[in-house]
């Protein structure tokens, strides 16, 4: 990409390897400001270990990996920490705090990390849970709500910062296909209505197309196809018409 001196987020040579098992095997890759990138492959093909390095929940073998222009390898762990409070996370399996209500898995980031009164953090947590569709269940516990609900708190929490970087992890993995759907157009609606750049890792073809500009297909740690969906489209790598199968 040619966006790479404005890109928050930058990685050049990244390989990452669990004993024999070569998971990452040199990744390049720019995402430009602003951007809904949505990083496709296999399951195992190394997706989720890609945004952990990205916030230094894991380190690379090798290779540089550079946020909102600042090299994070070597990082020491304060101004880590200031990086990772511009960033939201959304977990595969959503991560909620069992104990807390949903108002107050929302708060927790915002009581932690802001220096908002405890009225404020209330006033934003039930914004934020309205905003993704859940104004009726502040007081419900995570086990009380299906798998979709939950998905949709973790996404609450994630924007509780106000991140300029949103990094998403299988956020429809073990969703019915309608409400898999509505995940993805609602993440749609929230990178557009917040500006915000979005890195977001799937296997879901369909729902990818749904809030994606761009596109990056990985097959035994490389990139094999990246670009806007014509350009996977028209790819002649016999992998990657195989993983699109009939979509067009």
């Amino acid at each position: 990409m040619s966006e790479a001196a404005n890109s928050p987020v930058v990685v050049n040579a990244l390989r990452k390897s669990f004993g024999d098992q070569h998971v990452l095997n040199g990744i390049d890759l720019s995402v430009p400001a602003n951007g809904a990138v949505a990083i496709l492959g296999k399951s195992g093909t190394g997706k989720s270990v890609f945004l952990k390095l990205l916030v230094r929940l894991q380190t690379p073998d090798s290779g540089e990996i550079r946020i909102f222009d600042q090299t994070i390898g070597k990082m020491a762990t304060g101004e880590l920490n200031e990086i990772r409070k511009k960033i939201g996370y959304l977990f595969q399996g959503a991560a909620l705090y069992d104990s807390l209500t949903l108002q107050g898995n929302v708060e927790f980031p915002l009581a932690r990390h802001s220096k908002l009164p405890p009225a404020k953090i209330h006033e934003r947590a039930r914004k934020l849970l309205s905003d993704v569709g859940l104004e009726s269940d502040f007081s419900k516990l995570p086990s009380q709500i299906s798998g979709g609900m939950q998905k949709r708190v973790g996404l609450a929490r994630a924007l509780a910062l106000d991140p300029r970087l949103l990094l998403l992890d299988e956020p429809t993995a073990g969703l019915d296909p309608i409400t898999g759907t509505g995940i993805c157009k609602l993440i749609a609606d929230l990178h557009r209505d917040r500006n915000i750049t979005a890195v977001v890792v799937t296997h879901d073809v369909r729902g990818a197309k749904l809030f994606a500009d761009r596109f990056v297909l990985l097959n035994e740690g490389k990139i094999v196809a990246e670009g806007v969906w014509e350009d996977l489209r028209k790819s002649g790598d016999p992998f990657v018409s195989e993983f699109l199968g009939g979509f067009s």
